[in-house]
Order: C-alpha cells, then sequence, then structure tokens
C-alpha cells in the first residue's frame, strides 16, 4: 500500500466522517481526500516525478500532514523534516536524501531561507491545483526517514511501501481498537506520533492534532474527544504523571495508551497504570519502524488482575510478524536467557540505508537486521532490553547496564528522570556516574540516594558520582543525549 492508501480507505468507509480536528476544527475525510489531490495536482504541476524526494517541513498541523498524503498520490516520496533542527542539520538531510522540493509551512518562511539552495520551495497554503493525479510509487519507496544523528552524521532509512504495511498490520493485531478510534497527536508527527496515524486512518478514525506540546490540554483533549489513542514517550508520561489535574480528568475512554521511543521506569509504569488505566508498550527504531516488539494493556496484568511487575521493564513481545533473536559477538544465536545483541528479520525491516552501502551490510550482517540494542528473552519470551551497546559501563571488570541503574534511581520518590553514563576513572577504568533532574521542589542527599541505589542492585553498580541538574539535554523528540551529557561532565 501507498500511504494515501490508507487515507482512502478511510474515505471509503465514509467520506463524511471527522478525519483531522485541529484547534476545533474538523475536517472530513471527504475534505482531506481533496486536498490531497490538489496537492498531487500541484506536485506534477512543479515537475515532480515519480520517485522524486519530497520534503515536509512544518509542526504539527493538518495541512502540512495532508501534503504527505498529496506527495504520495504524485507517486514521490516523503522526507519528514523536524522543525527543530537547526538550518545546517536540515540542510544537510536535503542533500542527503536528494531532495528536489521542499513543501514548508508559512511559520518557517525564515528557516527555509536558509536552507533552500537549490530546492523548489512550496509553501503549503498555496500548493493547490486542479486535475487528476494519481501515481504508483517507484520500488515501493514510500519515505526517507533520518535517523537521530546522536552518534555522528545522520543516516537516511528508506522505508517502503511493505515496511509500513507490515507495521500497519501489526499494529491493527496487537493492540484493541474500536469501530471508529479516536488518536490524540500530541508527539511531532514527522516521527512516531506520524506513522500511528496510518492504522487509525485505515479504520477511519479522527485524528485531534496538537501543535504544541501542552501536558494540561492534552488531557483536556483527551475528556473532550473521547479519545481512545494516544502516543507519549516517558519523558512526557511522567509529566502526565506530575501534572495536578490528572487526577480529575475523565479518561474512561482511552483503549490504549502507547509508550515507547526510550526507556520508561518500570515504577513509573506501575503509578501510570493504577493513575491513566490502559498502558501499550511498543518498541523498535527509524530501521524498522514501531513494533519490533508489543505489549498490549492486558499484557501488564496477570490473570487475577493483579500487575505483573516482573514484565514491566521488558520490552513485551516479539510482535506476529517479526523474528527475534538475540546474537553474541560472533554471530551465533544465542539461548534463551542469554544476554546479547537484539537482532530481528521481516518484512518490517527498511530497504536500507539511503546511498550508504556500508552502513546497510554492518546493520544486515549474518543476515539479520542488528538493532545496537543488548538484551535477552525469557521464558515466557518477554523481551528485556539491558542497554544499548554503546551505553554500557564498564567498571571494575564488571559491565554495568545504564537502565538497570536508572530503573532504581527513578524508584526514588525525589526523582523525575536521570541519565546514567560512564566516564573514565584512573581506578575503576569508568565510573558509574548519575545525572539527575529531580520533581518540582524536591531536594536530595547525593549520599542518601546512592544508599538507596546500593540496597537494590548492589554497590558495584550504584553510582559513585551524582549529579543534579535542573533539565537534562534532549534531542528533538525528548531523548536523552548522553553524549551531551558526557561532554558537559568530562569539562568540569
Amino acid at each position: 500500500m501507498r500511504l494515501v492508501d490508507y487515507l482512502d480507505k478511510g474515505a471509503s468507509l465514509d467520506p463524511g466522517a471527522p478525519c483531522f480536528t485541529t484547534d476545533g476544527q474538523t475536517r472530513t475525510y471527504g475534505e482531506v481526500q481533496r486536498l490531497s489531490e490538489r496537492v498531487a495536482a500541484a506536485l506534477a504541476a512543479h515537475g515532480v516525478a515519480p520517485g522524486d524526494r519530497v520534503a515536509v517541513l512544518s509542526g504539527n498541523d493538518p495541512t502540512a500532514f495532508t501534503c504527505v498524503f498529496g506527495i504520495s498520490r504524485a507517486g514521490a516520496v516523503w522526507c519528514p523534516i523536524n522543525p527543530r533542527n537547526e538550518a545546517y542539520e536540515n540542510r544537510e538531510l536535503l542533500e542527503l536524501f536528494g531532495c528536489q522540493v521542499l513543501i514548508y509551512h508559512k511559520a518557517f518562511a525564515p528557516l527555509v531561507e536558509k536552507i533552500s539552495d537549490g530546492l523548489l520551495c512550496l509553501e503549503t497554503e498555496g500548493l493547490a491545483a486542479d486535475g487528476v493525479v494519481d501515481r504508483p510509487a517507484v520500488d515501493d519507496l514510500a519515505m526517507i526517514v533520518g535517523t537521530g544523528g546522536t552518534t555522528g552524521r545522520p543516516k537516511g532509512v528508506e522505508l517502503t511501501g511493505a515496511n509500513l504495511e507490515a507495521m500497519t498490520a501489526i499494529t491493527l493485531m496487537s493492540y484493541p481498537w474500536p469501530d471508529r478510534p479516536v488518536y490524540l497527536a500530541l508527539a511531532p508527527l514527522t516521527h512516531a506520533a506520524g506513522v500511528l496515524c496510518f492504522p487509525v486512518l485505515a479504520r477511519g478514525g479522527e485524528i485531534v492534532i496538537m501543535r504544541k506540546p501542552d501536558v494540561g490540554e492534552f488531557l483536556t483533549l483527551l475528556e473532550r474527544h473521547r479519545v481512545t489513542h494516544t502516543f507519549l514517550p516517558p519523558t512526557l508520561i511522567y509529566m502526565v504523571l506530575a501534572h495536578p489535574a490528572l487526577d480529575q480528568a475523565d479518561l474512561s475512554s482511552l483503549r490504549c495508551f502507547w509508550y515507547g521511543a526510550a526507556p520508561m521506569s518500570a515504577a513509573r509504569l506501575e503509578e501510570a497504570l493504577r493513575r491513566i488505566g490502559p498502558m501499550a508498550q511498543l518498541f523498535g527504531q527509524t530501521e524498522a519502524p514501531m513494533m519490533i516488539s508489543t505489549m498490549a494493556p492486558d499484557d501488564h496484568y496477570r490473570p487475577d488482575g493483579s500487575v505483573a511487575t516482573d514484565r514491566l521493564s521488558s520490552a513485551g513481545r516479539p510482535s506476529p510478524l517479526v523474528t527475534v533473536a538475540i546474537m553474541g559477538a560472533d554471530g551465533e544465536l544465542l539461548p534463551r536467557g542469554a544476554t546479547g545483541e537484539i537482532v530481528c528479520r521481516g518484512s518490517l525491516v527498511m530497504r536500507g540505508y539511503h546511498r550508504d552501502p556500508a552502513a546497510t551490510a554492518a546493520a544486515s550482517a549474518h543476515g539479520w537486521h542488528h538493532t545496537g540494542d543488548i538484551g535477552y528473552l525469557d521464558d515466557e519470551n518477554y523481551l528485556f532490553i539491558v542497554d544499548r551497546a554503546k551505553d554500557m559501563v564498564i567498571t571494575g571488570g564488571f559491565n554495568v547496564y545504564s537502565t538497570e541503574v536508572e530503573q532504581a534511581l527513578m524508584q526514588h520518590p525525589a526523582v523525575q528522570d536521570c541519565a546514567v553514563i560512564g566516564l573514565p576513572d584512573d581506578k575503576w577504568g569508568e565510573r558509574v556516574t548519575a545525572v539527575l533532574q529531580l520533581r518540582e521542589g524536591a531536594t536530595v542527599d547525593k549520599a542518601e540516594v546512592a544508599a538507596f541505589v546500593k540496597e537494590r542492585i548492589g554497590s558495584v553498580k550504584t553510582p559513585k558520582q551524582i549529579e543534579v541538574w535542573d533539565d537534562l539535554p534532549r534531542s528533538k523528540v525528548g531523548k536523552v543525549l548522553k553524549v551531551d551529557l558526557r561532554t558537559r561532565l568530562a569539562g568540569q
């Protein structure tokens, strides 16, 4: 399926049903469909051919997201660009992707002026033309997505229609769905929140788009629109849990509150199950979008209704259309319970890195896609991610997984969020170092925090250095930038 086929499928169910709602204004499926047709005709009139790369630069906006379907209808390839990036970052991505056209929201005109050399730039409000254009994709390539670039030059991930069809199928078969879901999109539509729209559209559901992240407004919209599905990364879920309006909000319509994109504290997840309700995990990456493993709301509980606390730090079970294994350093597959790199196979996995055959070959060594995550599968086939390979700390000859230390720290009542890294140490090789972000108004004694962690996971894994910062450095999508932590702490 092309990306526009999800929109057309929803329109076939009821063209008069609500499709996109923003700021209290709703566009029906028929209206969105017709706008996508005008966008496709405008692109064709500007010389865009099947297979050409077209970028979209915008915040969360229904017109800009409709342009994605116009791009697909024209047979072109969608290249999402994060508006929070600096100009040089976006220029680098546009050059990497080989984009010929940039569609942008007028609010980003100053940024466009800095990155538009050699590009045809089309503002969203004026992008419409008459005519009928409906072309197939070239080589099934649907989109090229930039990796985070937090560890070096970003790469372009080529995702096909088959990749996104697998993701959508897994989503529809793995989580509960009413006939007409209502999905609230607060997180950026350029990332996970955007591709989660496709299964909603396929069921003819309504997508409520928030232009800006506002936790109070998020809770209001959940109640007002009787939202059934939403997605937030853990950092924003922690903010929801800390918001004074949470316990008064009517969340009874929720069927599936997805969390993912970063590890979530098991202690906070248990709190979310109690105060929010049907939490649902997804684990994936840009190269295998969203659904390598899944955990539906019911899987967070035992048959007797009690919380399955031993599963809360897992990433769920491998999804139905993906094969997951654990691989050793020499390419051998390891037995259940053994720790190694998480690898996977299936139609969810990307076609490759754009114009980078060496990186593509490395990521697919031994016939498996390498995630770069370290983990294991337990006896119930639940997947546990213990760390990113690059974040493991080797201290005094012992391997310490940063996520285990972070899970222990997050149990402390004063800690809002945290990150653990290794820093060079003459005695230990690396010393376990923790940076804490505290709850509003909280204070801590560092020695008490160390004792708190030691009691839970032992002295070897206890941070030897603890710092308290007002906030943690984060990427444009909210992930903690551990490379920035290391740089800043090394300069102290």
